[in-house]
C-alpha cells in the first residue's frame, strides 16, 4: 500500500484522486451480488477520463447528508475510540501498489484494521439497525481491504440520538479475488481509453498542485 497523508477534501486530496477508481465506486466495476462486471463500468471509465483531461473532479456536489456526515465524523470517531478503547490513525488517501486504484479510509486502526463511518438519514440508519449494513457497502469495504492489504474493517453507522451500529468485516478472499480481477480488466480498459483520447489530440490538464509521491510512506502488505 502507498499512503498519502493529506487532509481529506483538500485541493491536494482531490487532485490525488483524479482519474483513479476508488473503493466507494467499486460497485460500478463489480456487481457485489453476482461478482460479475458491472454494466456501469463504461460510464465510470468515461467519468474518470473526463476528470483526467479536465484536471478536476466531476463529483464536487455535496449533498445535505454528506455535509451532515462531515459535521458528525469527529463525534463518531470519538464514540468509536471510546467503545474500542483505542486511538485511530487519520489518513488522506491510500493507493494500491501499482497506483491504479485507491481508497480514502475515514481512519486506519492499528496495524491490521480500518474504519468507515456512515452518517445516513434516520430512515436509512433504522434500516441498518434492523438489517445487514455490511451487504450494502460490500464493494467499498472489501475494496478498502484489497487496496490496503489489511485484515478487517469496522463499518459504523452513527446517529447521535439512536443506537449506533458497528459491524466488523473481515477479508472475503473469494470476493477480493473477483474484485481484483475486475479492477485489472477495468484499469486496462481505462489505459486503452486514455491512449485513444491522446490519439485524438486530447492531453491531460496540468495539475494545479502536483502530489509528491516521494513524500509518501510505504506500508508492507500483510
Amino acid at each position: 500500500m502507498i499512503r498519502l497523508d493529506m487532509l481529506q477534501g483538500s485541493p491536494e486530496w482531490l487532485q490525488a484522486r483524479i482519474g483513479i477508481p476508488t473503493a466507494s465506486q467499486f460497485h460500478r466495476i463489480l456487481t457485489p451480488k453476482t461478482m460479475k462486471p458491472s454494466a456501469s463500468a463504461t460510464g465510470y471509465i468515461h467519468e474518470l477520463i473526463a476528470e483526467w483531461i479536465l484536471g478536476t473532479p466531476l463529483d464536487d456536489y455535496t449533498s445535505q447528508f454528506m455535509e451532515r456526515g462531515t459535521e458528525l465524523e469527529d463525534e463518531a470517531v470519538s464514540w468509536y475510540e471510546m467503545r474500542e478503547d483505542i486511538t485511530t490513525d487519520l489518513v488522506g488517501f491510500c493507493l494500491r501498489d501499482d497506483r491504479l486504484a485507491g481508497c480514502s479510509p475515514d481512519r486506519l486502526v492499528g496495524e491490521n484494521g480500518g474504519l468507515e463511518i456512515k452518517n445516513p438519514s434516520a430512515k436509512v440508519h433504522v434500516g441498518y439497525l434492523l438489517g445487514s449494513m455490511d451487504e450494502d457497502h460490500r464493494c467499498q469495504v472489501q475494496g478498502a481491504l484489497l487496496v490496503t492489504g489489511r485484515e478487517w474493517w469496522d463499518l459504523v453507522s452513527y446517529n447521535p440520538v439512536m443506537p449506533r451500529v458497528c459491524v466488523r468485516c473481515y477479508r472475503d478472499e473469494k470476493f477480493i479475488a473477483a474484485l481484483d480481477a475486475a479492477l485489472d480488466a477495468f484499469t486496462a480498459q481505462l489505459a486503452e481509453a486514455k491512449e485513444k483520447m491522446i490519439a485524438l489530440g486530447c492531453t491531460p490538464a496540468e495539475a494545479p498542485k502536483k502530489v509528491s509521491w516521494s513524500d509518501v510512506s510505504q506500508e508492507v502488505t500483510p
